[in-house]
């Protein structure tokens, strides 16, 4: 029924935030200069989401 659901973009980029986030902090532990460029990449994502977010919820 719902095994292979095709995700729309705003889900694949929640995902590749979270997944960033949760890299950027467990890189931390062992090298903040790699931290910090993946928390970057992120909160670049996060942008977009934001940007999608409401470009969605003024249709």
């Amino acid at each position: 029924m719902g095994l292979f659901k095709k995700r729309n973009k705003l889900d694949r980029l929640k995902k590749r935030y979270t997944d960033l986030m949760r890299k950027s902090y467990q890189t931390a532990l062992r090298n903040r200069d790699e931290s910090q460029k993946i928390h970057e990449r992120a909160e670049r994502i996060f942008d977009e989401i934001k940007y999608l977010t409401v470009r969605y919820a003024d249709k």
